[in-house]
């Protein structure tokens, strides 16, 4: 039995058969870009499928010519006036990102065309990622003012060298065969042949790694990365990206450049020289950082960066790469600060700061409380600080009253939040409603 056609109005088609569920990311005009629209009812499904015994097998992909092109930039720009706007969006992908890797369930991610940024978070940390001849992957944050995250400040710098580092800094593209030779992916299968793959995953109807397994094989080919790959510049990238700054890597590809032979360094200076030179800063000390975190440190840590470049604590350069990328679309951004020396280590000091510990990203650390820690959580505690309000006792500027014991509605300690005995809502205005 085959899943239902795919609605056009839906952001995130779900379709349910026997043991197996099926994702599709549904904005192919966007190229699935990732939005509040879109992060909610998956982090919903996930949960609710990792604790169903129904639920085996989870399949994602993409509609139309992108799996994910990462983040929704336009979101982000329309809510650049209004602080915080994007708060709920990006907490809940980051909670989703510690939550994919340690998934209980058999994922199995079919990754054709566009896959970057964020987009990239729903492929590399499946037990299956399948990607074909079609798949084009980047993290180029970095150049439009941001950083790299969703993850990636843990995932890149375990790869060879210090090709993370070229990865995150310079925005350089991999291919299919490229991302399997790096471990980025688990499987390589012909584009044509990719949707028999997803009907056979269909019909298998188990999670059963194994199975899953052979059935993926009967269709992959083994691959090797072309003889123009960069994976095989690596001792070139090694010299280069090893530098301890922005400045000295950027002097290094320089002098690497002028030699016969490495012409290929000239455009990967110019992307350098064309970044935002915060993003470049912020984005080198993240993956340095990166390289002895564990998972959840890097969230944390990447969900600081997140909140402060988009409260512009530093520069608003993230807004102007946005701009002149996807809104006027002159390519022409205006830096602030314009060079790399203007972007001293204290400016960079200051968004790697951490916030009060109620408002840093809650992962619980204890196995059987994986799920806590969410969203409403941090609605709840975002509107206590704000409103210097009590956790407990009454609430003295509205004039209501915690109808709850703090051990039963609220336990900071476990950092878990449950129903209270009334509902409330946050209005435009700040206030509680119950």
């Amino acid at each position: 039995m085959a899943p239902d056609p795919v609605n056009p109005e839906e952001q995130v088609v779900i379709a349910e058969v026997n043991h197996l569920r099926l994702i599709t990311l549904n904005r192919p005009r966007q190229l699935n870009v990732i939005s509040s629209a879109v992060v909610s009812p998956l982090a919903k499904y996930l949960e609710e499928w990792e604790k169903d015994d129904d639920a085996e097998l989870i399949l994602i992909k993409g509609a139309g010519r992108a799996f994910s092109a990462g983040g929704d930039l336009k979101m982000f720009y329309d809510g650049r006036k209004i602080e915080d706007s994007c708060l709920e969006v990006v907490y809940r992908m980051y909670w989703l990102c510690y939550h994919n890797p340690t998934y209980k369930k058999t994922q199995v991610a079919l990754v054709h065309g566009i896959c970057m940024g964020g987009g990239a978070s729903l492929m590399v940390p499946m037990k299956f990622s399948v990607v074909t001849d079609k798949t084009v992957f980047a993290t180029p944050e970095a150049s439009i003012g941001f950083h790299t995250d969703c993850s990636f400040s843990y995932f890149l710098p375990r790869l060879p060298g210090y090709l993370g580092e070229y990865l995150a800094l310079t925005a350089a593209r991999l291919n299919g065969k490229e991302l399997v030779a790096l471990g980025l992916a688990t499987h390589f299968v012909p584009s044509e042949i990719l949707p028999e793959l997803e009907k056979r995953l269909i019909s298998l109807n188990s999670g059963d790694k194994n199975a899953v397994k052979s059935v993926i094989e009967e269709f992959s080919v083994d691959v090797q990365p072309d003889e123009d790959s960069i994976l095989h510049k690596q001792s070139i990238i090694d010299k280069c990206f090893c530098k301890d700054s922005v400045e000295d890597i950027i002097n290094s590809c320089e002098t690497e450049g002028s030699i016969e032979g490495n012409e290929w360094i000239g455009p990967v200076l110019k992307g350098l020289k064309r970044s935002s030179p915060t993003g470049l800063k912020i984005t080198l000390r993240s993956i340095r950082e990166g390289r002895k975190q564990t998972l959840l440190e890097c969230l944390k840590k990447e969900f600081r960066l997140t909140v402060n470049i988009l409260r512009a604590k530093i520069s608003g350069d993230v807004y102007e790469g946005i701009r002149a990328l996807t809104i006027d679309k002159d390519n022409s951004p205006k830096w602030d600060p314009p060079t790399l020396n203007e972007v001293s280590s204290e400016k960079v000091d200051l968004v790697f700061q951490p916030f009060e510990e109620e408002l840093e990203l809650q992962i619980p650390a204890k196995e059987e409380c994986r799920w806590d820690g969410n969203w409403f959580y941090m609605l709840f505690l975002v509107f206590i600080i704000v409103n210097k309000k009590k956790i407990c006792g009454k609430w003295l500027e509205d004039g209501h009253s915690c109808k709850s014991e703090c051990s039963s509605a609220i336990c900071v300690q476990n950092k878990k939040f449950e129903v209270w005995e009334f509902c409330f809502l946050v209005t435009n205005s700040g206030s509680l409603v119950e």
